[in-house]
Parts: C-alpha cells; structure tokens; sequence
C-alpha cells in the first residue's frame, strides 16, 4: 500500500484511516485517524462527528461533508485499513463514500480470516458485492520461499534455510505476524529470531480474541493451546474433561469467532499459529505440565499412532523416556513418508535426551540431508559415523558423507573420506556392511568424474549384494553404474537400460531416493526419446523426490528438467521463465555449495542466447561473489559475454582464466564446446587464441556430433564451406541435439550451399532452421534472418516471390502476431528477448513484405490466424 501511494501525483488528495483492535467500541475511528492533523477540519465539525447525542444519520452527514470538503473535484485515494477490526459507523460511512462520484479510489483492507458474522465489516462486503464494482485483490499466506524472500528484504541479507522453514512454521506465513515479529529484534538475527518470546504488543493483540470467554470456553482454549498445531476431538475431550455436547458447543462458539478453525474431520487448529503460542504462553508452567500428562496418558491409552504428538507431550510432560522412544519410531515413520523436516525435529527431540544415539543421528543427518540442510546433515553425519557399532551403519554413514561433500564441493574431504571407505572395505568380511561401503566408493568415483573407478566397484558390490541377497544394496548399485555408463556416448544406451529398469524396481522396494536419483539422471544426460516421454519422466521424477522428501530433486532440479524440456522443443521463453521461477524460488535462502545461486549458471547461459547480455553481467557478478564456483563458471561466461558483446580485449583478457579453469575442469562438454566457439566465431578471436580454446575444450570423451559440429564451423569459418558441408549434413539429425542446435547445425547447411551456388537445397535447410528456431532468439535467429536475406537476392528470373502474409517468416509471423496486439518495439523486444533495434528491423520487414504503412493494418492482415 504504501509503495501505490508513493507513486501518486501531488495533486491527488490521500486519505489514510487505521482501524485498531478495539475499535467496534469507538464510532468513526477509522475517519478520525484519517484526517487526524487536517487543519482543514475545523473543530466544530470534529464535535459533530463524536458527539453521542446527534442521531447516527447526522453524524454520517458529517463524516461525508468533512470528506467532501478535504477531496472536493480532485482526484482522491482514501485507504481504510484493517476493516475486520472497524466499527460500525466507519463501516456505513465506507459504504457511503463507495456511492459518491468522481474521480476517487476507494480501497479496504481486511484480513479473511479475521472476519466473522458478529463484526460490521461482513455485512459491509456482501452489500458492496451486490451494489458496487468490486475488484479483489487476495493476499494469500506466504509460501516458504515468499517467507525466505520477506527476511532478505528485512535484513538484507538471505536467510538461512531452516530459519525461515521454523518462523513460516511458527507465523503460518502471515506476513504480518513475520513483520512484527521483525520489528521487535533489532538488528534482525533471523536465527534468534526462531526463539524470540512474542513481543507484548503481538501477544496482548493476539489474546484479545479470546478476552471475553466464559471460564469452561477459557479451560478448554487453554487445552487446546498445549494439545500443539492439531487438536483432535477426542483428545480434546479426554484431556479437558467435557463432555461431547458441551464441547461442541465451546468449539462452534470458537469457531464463529475466527479462534479455530475445523481442520479434518473430527479435528480442529488455530487460525492463528501465534494465537496458540500466546494463550499457551500466559499459562502457569505447573498448568501446561499437567494438561501435557493428562493428554500423554489419553494418547497411550488409546495406542496412538501419531508418534510426533506422543514424543510432544511425553517432552512437555518430562517423560523422557516415552519421548525417545517415540522420537525413534516416529523419525523412521516420518522418512518413511517422505517428511524430510518432520523426522529432523523429532530425531533432534530425542537427541537432546540421548546426544549419543547413533540410530537418532542417523536419521537426523538423513533427514536433514534430504531437507537440503547440509550444515546439520554434515554434523549428524559426522558424529553418526564416529558412534556408528555396527559396520553396514558405519559404511551407511560415509556414504552419506560422501554425497554431502559433493554437494557442498568439499572435494579434498571427499577424497578423505573415501579413502577412510576403502581401508573400511579392507577390515570388513564380506557380507551387507562391506557392500554397502562399496557402493559408497562407487558413488564418490562416479562424483569425481571417475568413471572406470565408478563401474568396477559398482560390479563388486553387485557381485556381493547378488551372493548375500541384498537388494538394496543391489538397486544402490546399479544406480551407480547406470549413471556412470550414461556419462558417456558410446554407453550412454546401457546406462539408460539400466536405469529404466532400476526404477521400477526401486518404486517398487519404496526406495524413492534412489528411484528419484536415477529419474534424474535420465532426464539429465540421455532424455527420453520424445518430448512427451521427457515430460512424463520429470514429472515421475517429482513425484518420487516429494514421496522421498528429497527436497533438492522435488524443487530445484525440478525447475532446470522443466527448462531442459523448453529447450528441447525450442521455446527459448519458457526455458527462462522456467529458470526464473526457480531462482525466484531460492533467491530468499542462504545456501553453499552447489545449491548456491543452483540456476545462475544455466539461465546465464540461456540469456546470452536471447542476447539479454546486461542480465548475464548482472548474475556472472552474482557468481563471483560465491566462494567455491567450479574452475569454469565465471571464466567461461565472462569470455562468452565478452564475445557477444564485441569486446575482444575482455575476451583476451578472460581467455588465460578460462584455459586455466579448463585444465582444473576432469570433464569435458560438447554443448560447452559448441557455445564458447560459436561465441568465439563471431567475435572473431584470433587464430592461435581459437586453437588453443578448441584444443582444450574437445577430448575423447565428447560425443562425436559435437566434435563434428564443432569441426564444421572452424571448417567454414576459415573460408573452407565445401569441406564443412558434409560434417553439417551428416548431423541434421542427432537426437541428443535440441531443436537451436539443429537449427543452427541448418543455418550452417544453408550456407555453405550458398556459397556453392546451390540455392534450392539452401533454402530447404534454411526453411526448416526456420521451423526449427520458430521459438527461438538471439545470435541464431539473427544467422537465419542472415541467410534468408541472402536467398532472397535471387536472379531475376527466379521464381516469383511470395507476397502477403504467406512470405513473412515463423519469426515475422510471431512479431506480427504481438503487433495486431498492440505491443510497441520496447514491448516487443521484452516479450522476445531481442533489443528494440532488431524488432524495429522486424516490424520495418513485415510493413514492407505486406505491402502496408502502418501497425494497425497489420492487425486486419495477420491477426491470430
């Protein structure tokens, strides 16, 4: 609201009126504190409007003349903030102000959830609803990326990842319990913050929805407060003691006034989390401890199998042996399940009694792995290993601490740790435990890039696993060997194979990580065959992450299969936006490792396709201000984007870290190698910088495709098309291409048969890199537009062009299309991620083509068809 109000002329009248809790008792408090300083009202019509003794109708007179005579003709915002807490005459006077004409903006604010049948302001909204045009603007409860979002903007900093889980937890996501939250720790410490009592100001606002209950209303609130986030029935009434009528009746009482809410079927919660915490927390500790028995013995009695709600109150009750063993059970339930943070909370209860159990800290440092807390997962892991008896728990252990290493980019701990693995293996008889810590070295070589080590330990451990009958163990294996034989072209079929069958099998078994893990590899190195497979996969992919409560698979790599699919079927705006949402997703939390700035790097490489190039600059800034950017990441792109944009000393400069990176760098990329010599091309770095790049950028184990594609641009581009044309036209149709490759790898076809003279099968490629790049933007659209301008320098006695809408090409179509939409050249290089110049160029072709003077004409020729 106050960022609207900022943007106003001076001219426009803004009237400001706060409703405060308690104001159902004092008439007019929303215009009175509107006008409160107003020279402009004199005295007289002050008294007017607060005296008692004048009828409601004369006093609603005042109110309306004093608004008239503040706003008068010109134009007006008046702003009644907090309508659910308004009284009753400032709720009239609102309506009345609705009926008034004139150029005036009248808005109300309320909280939904707030509202009741007892208070003015619902009346108020179902006569406006009938009466008046009406516009809604639903504020929803934050998420917890929009929590993690609000705390940045705060403290200006982002917020650690399970701070901001705990206070959405704690707020329910409402905004303005987070921002009061805020407002009374200065200095801002988001993780104190978790902790922090409520501020007295929140709490005594919070309290006075339950002020005026009845003292059976009272006891049984309490109750509820202690009962924790769920209250069922039941429950309810074993621990307060009512009976089932009469505690229908307190509930429904509780429920009118916007105190609970029926969350389930014979169960209730708080509308507000804090509600809860404040009622609670004005409760004798004597009171709490007795009502936390009372509700253990009810839920023991009755067998429970909510062990998160026994291990509550066997806590609250200072049981702490029922606590752990319900923390035990109810941290393998809940991984189980996939509630990743759930099962961190409870093995952490129980590990506050028994800080050495290593079953807890094992599934803490899951549980807190699968969250994406690697700091916690890290600790949990480490002392778990150290506590560890048993040898499989042990090897379980270090193979966890493995992947977390590489997730972190710990890479000297990783090999620490496997190193610490294979004197395991040596000690360990054969058997589960050695197995297992088999599959951990595998999977660390297969990390490391080391994909000889991968396969042969991945085959010991499936030699063991098929001799003792071990068919976790099994799955974990071939999930490490398929992955391994994906890496590479000529075995990337079996890998798939294997990976194909290990999901069935793993969803089967319940093993969502390592079916979710595979998925992901799938999806990631050898996509499916077809658009439609390649979407059915990530989405399985999803779902089998969300079972696991892999939070990492279900959110982050999510969004980059999504862009991956876009980019696949060549639509260059969904893969950013895709990028986007995901980066907007992360952008509130701190992270390390890789999970630091996860999309930065891909959507800076999709952004130099469209030729965004100030973005690209904005986020390879964002990528150097981490600490522990693989060797590459911010030498490539800064080469890349020096080369766009023209600036050969920047791209000399960058090209020594860029080698120097590569040389750190095990594996090689052809997409990688096919991007920085295309960009390289194009600027036209000198010939010994070119070799030395190309030469450190191809190596055996790049697909030969990319090799050739490669070859054939540095053939072409040293004035050699006639040897280029055959490796261009001998890879038109790799599968493992996405559709601006093949279009690129046509544009390249077209013109080295232009420069044979051949301009029919010229244009055969050029139309279908047209096809092609339909979605596309950037450099390879402008080399199309390049080659169809060269076609269409044809001899006289060529066939007639085409005239009319039919000659515009997929681009100008698309361009016309936005254009019969209205859309100016800034819109339009927006909407396509060009820069105004080329869709100025774009509309100055589709005029011409068409035969027309101005925009509007274009719309009756093209519009949607």
């Amino acid at each position: 609201m106050h960022e609207l109000l900022a943007t106003l002329p001076a001219s426009t009248v803004v009237l400001v009126g706060q409703a405060e809790p308690g104001s159902l008792s004092r008439p007019y408090e929303v215009l009175l504190d509107a006008i409160d300083g107003r020279a402009e009202v004199s005295d007289e019509q002050l008294a007017a409007l607060t005296d008692a003794r004048r009828s409601p109708v004369e006093r609603l007179h005042t109110g309306v003349a004093i608004l008239a005579g503040l706003i008068g003709d010109r134009p007006a915002v008046v702003v009644f903030e907090d309508l659910h807490w308004a009284d009753s005459e400032s709720a009239a006077l609102f309506e009345r102000i609705a009926d008034q004409r004139g150029p005036r903006l009248l808005i109300g604010t309320y909280r939904p959830d707030e509202v009741t049948r007892r208070q003015p302001v619902a009346g108020l909204l179902g006569r406006l609803e009938r009466r008046h045009a009406v516009t809604h603007v639903r504020l929803d409860r934050l998420t917890p990326a929009q929590t993690a979002a609000l705390l940045a903007a705060a403290t200006g900093a982002p917020a650690p990842l399970r701070a901001a889980t705990a206070l959405h937890h704690r707020t329910g996501g409402n905004p303005f319990f987070l921002e009061e939250l805020l407002r009374a720790l200065p200095g801002h410490d988001v993780e104190a913050l978790v902790e922090q009592p409520l501020p007295w100001s929140l709490a005594d606002v919070l309290r006075r929805q339950v002020d005026d209950l009845e003292p059976a209303s009272v006891r049984i609130v309490e109750a509820a407060s202690v009962l924790g986030q769920r209250i069922p029935f039941d429950l309810l009434a074993g621990v307060s003691g009512t009976g089932e009528d009469d505690l229908i009746a307190v509930l429904r009482d509780l429920v009118t006034r916007g105190v609970l809410i029926e969350s389930g079927e014979d169960e209730f919660a708080f509308r507000h989390a804090l509600v809860r915490e404040a009622i609670a927390g004005q409760m004798l500790g004597r009171q709490r401890r007795r009502l936390h028995e009372a509700a253990l013995e009810v839920l023991l009695a009755g067998g429970s199998s909510d062990p998160a709600m026994v291990a509550h109150h066997a806590r609250g009750a200072g049981r702490y042996d029922d606590m752990v063993a319900a923390a035990r059970g109810g941290a393998a339930l809940y991984l189980s399940i996939g509630s990743a943070y759930q099962a961190l909370q409870l093995a952490e209860m129980g590990l506050d009694e028994l800080p050495d159990d290593a079953g807890l800290l094992g599934a803490a440092a899951r549980a807190a792995w699968l969250a994406g807390l690697l700091d916690d997962a890290l600790r949990y892991g480490r002392r778990w290993r150290d506590l560890a008896g048993a040898a499989a728990d042990r090897a379980e252990a270090l193979y966890l601490l493995v992947r977390i290493a590489w997730e972190s980019r710990e890479y000297d701990e990783m090999g620490v740790l496997t190193h610490d693995i294979e004197t395991l293996i040596a000690q360990l008889p054969p058997g589960a435990g050695q197995a297992r810590a088999m599959t951990a070295v595998a999977q660390s070589c297969y990390l490391r890039d080391d994909l000889e080590g991968a396969l042969v330990w991945a085959d010991r451990a499936l030699e063991l696993a098929a001799e003792f009958d071990l068919p976790v163990i099994r799955l974990t294996a071939l999930l490490e060997k398929g992955s391994a034989l994906s890496e590479r072209p000529q075995s990337a079929a079996e890998g798939r194979e294997i990976l194909s069958g290990l999901v069935d099998e793993a969803e089967k078994a319940g093993e969502w990580v390592l079916a979710a893990r595979a998925l992901n590899t799938l999806v990631q190195e050898v996509p499916p065959a077809s658009p439609d497979e390649h979407a059915e996969a990530l989405e399985r992919m999803r779902v089998d992450a969300e079972r696991a409560g892999f939070e990492s698979l279900a959110v982050a790599t999510y969004f980059q299969g999504r862009a991956r699919l876009a980019q696949r079927t060549g639509d260059l705006r969904v893969a950013i936006a895709a990028l986007e949402e995901g980066r907007e997703h992360d952008s509130g939390y701190r992270r390390r490792g890789r999970w630091a700035d996860y999309h930065g790097v891909f959507l800076a490489g999709l952004l130099l396709e469209a030729g965004d190039y100030d973005r690209v600059e904005q986020i390879v800034a964002d990528l150097a201000a981490l600490t522990d950017n693989p060797p590459v990441t911010v030498p490539g792109l800064t080469f890349h984007l020096a080369c766009r944009r023209g600036d050969l000393p920047r791209a000399e400069a960058a090209l020594g870290d860029l080698l120097a990176g590569l040389k750190r760098q095990e594996w090689r990329s052809g997409e990688q190698a096919h991007d920085l010599t295309s960009a390289a091309l194009e600027l036209g770095l000198p010939s010994p910088h070119l070799d030395r790049l190309v030469d450190e950028l191809l190596d055996a184990d790049v697909a030969p495709a990319y090799r050739t594609l490669v070859g054939a641009q540095l053939t072409e581009a040293r004035g050699r098309p006639a040897e280029a044309l055959p490796g261009y036209l001998s890879i038109t149709e790799v599968p493992f291409f996405n559709s601006a490759i093949r279009g690129t790898v046509r544009v390249g076809a077209a013109r080295c048969l232009l420069a044979a003279d051949q301009r029919a099968e010229a244009a055969a490629h050029a139309e279908a890199a047209a096809t092609l790049l339909a979605g596309w933007a950037g450099w390879r659209v402008a080399q199309l537009d390049q080659v169809r301008a060269q076609l269409g320098l044809a001899p006289a006695d060529a066939p007639p062009a085409v005239s009319g809408p039919a000659s515009l090409t997929p681009r100008e179509r698309e361009v016309a299309v936005l254009i019969s939409d209205g859309l100016t050249n800034t819109e339009l290089a927006r909407r396509l991620y060009i820069s105004p110049k080329t869709a100025a160029v774009h509309v100055s072709n589709i005029l011409r083509k068409l035969g027309v003077s101005s925009r509007t004409e274009v719309g009756a020729l093209v519009g949607r068809r």
